[in-house]
């Protein structure tokens, strides 16, 4: 199937596919004139991408992980796992962070409302 078709069956855009294959995450064969093919499988792999996507990962990390799918073995498995763990970790702290900021930014709120308190009590 061509890339229209692919990007129809799995409602992504063609730029989208276009760029899994300059990630290495997606590969097409090509007809003599330039035009990619791809084959029936591919869709459900483009499904699998979204759904790396979709939870966050990068595509340097879904490249990492794409042995466990493509190569199925223990050892492929056991590197996954240890890789989601490590970008749940990463995310998790990163949301940390995020409430740590938000804490800090209702404090600056709690001290505006209270001096705009004392400006109309003043007038």
């Amino acid at each position: 199937m061509r890339i229209g078709e692919l990007a129809d069956k799995v409602g992504v855009s063609v730029r989208s596919l276009r760029y899994y294959e300059e990630q290495g995450l997606l590969v097409s064969t090509r007809s003599p004139s330039g035009q990619r093919h791809y084959v029936e499988a591919d869709v459900a792999h483009v499904l699998f991408l979204q759904r790396m996507y979709a939870a966050g990962l990068s595509s340097r990390t879904i490249l990492e992980l794409l042995p466990c799918s493509m190569a199925p073995s223990e050892g492929n498995s056991d590197a996954a796992f240890e890789r989601l763990v490590e970008e749940r970790d990463r995310i998790t702290a990163h949301i940390d962070e995020l409430i740590g900021t938000r804490d800090s930014l209702d404090g600056l709120i709690a001290t505006n409302r209270a001096h705009r308190a004392t400006l109309r009590s003043s007038a």
